[in-house]
């Protein structure tokens, strides 16, 4: 073994070459991709992942970064579908329409989905009246508060396994909107779902706020049907990858998402 072989080997671990090689060739992109495109599901009404322009149906945004990426390295195209929301997601992972997902980590959704190690974290928080006497998060769990979040939304199960006085108002596809009226009714006295969403409302609609601090962190995760460990095995050095590189901290820069960070390394 020549002196030039182990120093060109030494330099590709240490700059990390040998993953950024469209691995797989073989093997691994045809477990990720069966059908020859890789086919990505997400989240469409949460701009945490990704945006849907309403106009072009273009989707930017961390999925579309995310999901380019993995293509090229697999060396396969790729499709990404929007999803109404995460049973939607569940459900096409199980079904085979979709080879992987763009998820929030929970532990009873990874009964149903492999999950990876999480790239970001997203912030959830409540919005309030501008006039309510809510001011943070100790303000909410008491007897007589009442909280809307998105059923199935991971923070509407967060929640629900640890709100204790408050009475958690869960329904399906809930909206800021759907919060207004009820605000305007009062319905409700709080609006549970991410601080990107909740800012983004705050800044288009009158006589609401969101409160300064957060209930929960919300590891979103790239999600996969069950019983594979060794892809389950190569997204999470991807994800190493891309965090150890900037790759996330970039693309999470250039959607312009508030109260999102990039997640620590292996957290799972």
């Amino acid at each position: 073994m020549s002196l030039r072989f182990i120093y060109a080997v030494i330099v590709a671990v240490t700059l990390g070459l040998a993953f950024r090689l469209p691995i797989g060739a073989a093997g691994i992109a045809d477990s990720l991709a069966p059908g020859g495109t890789l086919r990505v599901t997400f989240l469409g009404g949460n701009p945490v992942q990704g945006r849907v322009d309403p106009k072009t149906g273009e989707i930017s945004g961390p999925v579309t970064d995310i999901t380019r990426e993995l293509a090229q390295r697999l060396g396969v195209p790729y499709k990404i579908i929007p999803s109404e929301n995460p049973k939607a997601v569940i459900d096409s992972l199980k079904a085979h329409t979709a080879d992987l997902g763009f998820l929030a980590f929970d532990a009873t959704r990874a009964t149903e989905v492999d999950f990876s190690t999480p790239y970001s974290l997203a912030h959830n928080t409540y919005l309030v009246p501008i006039a309510s006497p809510i001011h943070s998060i100790a303000d909410i769990d008491r007897k007589g508060i009442r909280v809307l979040a998105p059923k199935g939304d991971s923070g509407e199960l967060f929640l629900t396994r640890t709100l204790k006085s408050a009475e958690l108002k869960s329904v399906p596809g809930a909206t800021v909107e759907d919060a207004q009226k009820m605000f305007t009714a009062s319905e409700i006295d709080a609006f549970a779902t991410n601080r990107q969403r909740l800012i983004e409302a705050a800044a288009r609609l009158p006589n609401v706020r969101v409160l300064p601090d957060n209930f929960y962190d919300v590891e979103q995760s790239l999600a996969l049907a069950k019983g594979d460990a060794a892809r389950v095995d190569y997204i999470n050095r991807f994800i190493d990858d891309l965090r150890a590189s900037g790759f996330l901290k970039a693309t999470l820069d250039r959607a312009k998402l508030s109260g999102v960070d990039v997640a620590p390394p292996r957290t799972r």
